[in-house]
């Protein structure tokens, strides 16, 4: 197939609904891409619930069902957020939340907890603010390495035995980890930040993932909205509310120096016809083709029409000469994911 048959082909499936795959060897049935609704609760500037609303029931009408949480977005209030979402539709989604990251009432206080008492503990209040009985697939959010993964993976398989949750999942945790977590109970998928401009899992994760039959389910897959080139600098052009100010990659000179990577990301796009996100978003789909492992990422945003774009992305293919040109994109972005990055698997890799 030529390059220009190619691009008439994604041209041809750009609106359809997207396909379905398993997550991970016996895991939950889901669309190949998920939605993150980290944003409809907080971190990205003021919200809009009513627009949040239309934007859930816009993406399981494009044929998204896995929808990602946590019980740490808005201390709690996206878990809340959503349970009527799941009451209306629970038969149809594959619910996903999180424990691990642990806030108080001290704005100023982020820990991570990983021992049998807090899981235990967290995955009550989860299904308390879900409303609902059992939870489709729970992950660990973050990983304490003072506490054992036998303990904290026994705990969650606790959880299995008990019928308060079918699948599990680890979030930011290196090969090993993964291996080791694997052995004491099966895991569906691994989710980590995996995009253009964040490869850092590729070093030791996604081998491992491969390895075990574990899907990957990666978070930002769109930069955190920098590859779309809806901002150029957050500290000047998003609001106080906005966490992406305070990360290093996104402000000043390092902004600067990133918002000139994405110039063949624009040039790809304008060639297929497509938005840069929806470029953003295909390359990482193809990740799975690439590495051999079943790939889910969970774009998110808190608007209906990013949904139709965003799911749009799945039925493009890129060619060959185009991922040789986004390859170099990752080693040259200036800046960390994160202010600290200590509870990331980037800073346990050997």
């Amino acid at each position: 197939m030529t390059e220009h048959d190619q691009h008439e082909q994604n041209r041809q499936h750009r609106h359809t609904t997207i396909e379905r795959t398993e997550l991970g060897e016996g895991g939950p049935v889901v669309g190949v891409q998920g939605l993150g609704c980290m944003g409809m609760s907080e971190f990205y500037g003021d919200t809009d619930e009513t627009a949040a609303r239309a934007t859930l029931d816009a993406a399981l009408d494009a044929g998204v069902t896995l929808f990602d949480t946590a019980d740490v977005y808005g201390r709690g209030a996206n878990e809340e957020f959503l349970a009527p979402f799941v009451a209306a539709h629970r038969d149809a989604i594959t619910l996903a939340t999180k424990f691990g990251i642990e806030r108080t009432d001290d704005l100023h206080h982020r820990g991570v907890r990983n021992d049998r008492a807090y899981v235990r503990r967290a995955v009550e209040d989860s299904l308390r603010r879900l409303g609902t009985d059992v939870i489709d697939l729970y992950y660990m959010h973050r990983r304490d390495p003072a506490v054992p993964l036998a303990e904290s993976v026994g705990a969650m398989a606790e959880l299995v035995r008990e019928g308060k949750v079918r699948h599990l999942g680890l979030s930011e945790v290196t090969g090993a980890e993964l291996r080791e977590a694997y052995a004491v109970h099966p895991i569906a998928a691994l989710q980590s930040e995996w995009s253009l401009f964040s490869r850092d899992v590729e070093r030791s994760a996604v081998g491992a993932a491969a390895e075990l039959g574990v899907a990957f389910v990666p978070y930002s897959p769109l930069g955190r909205g920098f590859l779309t080139g809806a901002f150029a600098d957050a500290s000047a052009e998003l609001s106080e509310g906005d966490f992406r100010r305070y990360q290093p990659r996104f402000t000043g000179d390092n902004a600067r120096a990133n918002a000139e990577l994405l110039a063949p990301v624009r040039r790809i796009a304008a060639a297929h016809g497509v938005t840069p996100a929806q470029v953003a978003l295909a390359w990482v789909q193809q990740r799975s083709a690439v590495h051999g492992l079943t790939v889910v990422p969970i774009p998110g945003t808190r608007r209906p029409e990013r949904v139709a774009e965003n799911a749009a992305a799945t039925g493009i293919t890129l060619t060959a000469p185009e991922l040789t040109l986004l390859e170099p994109i990752a080693a040259g972005v200036a800046g960390d994911r994160y202010p600290d990055m200590s509870s990331t698997s980037a800073a346990r890799e050997a």
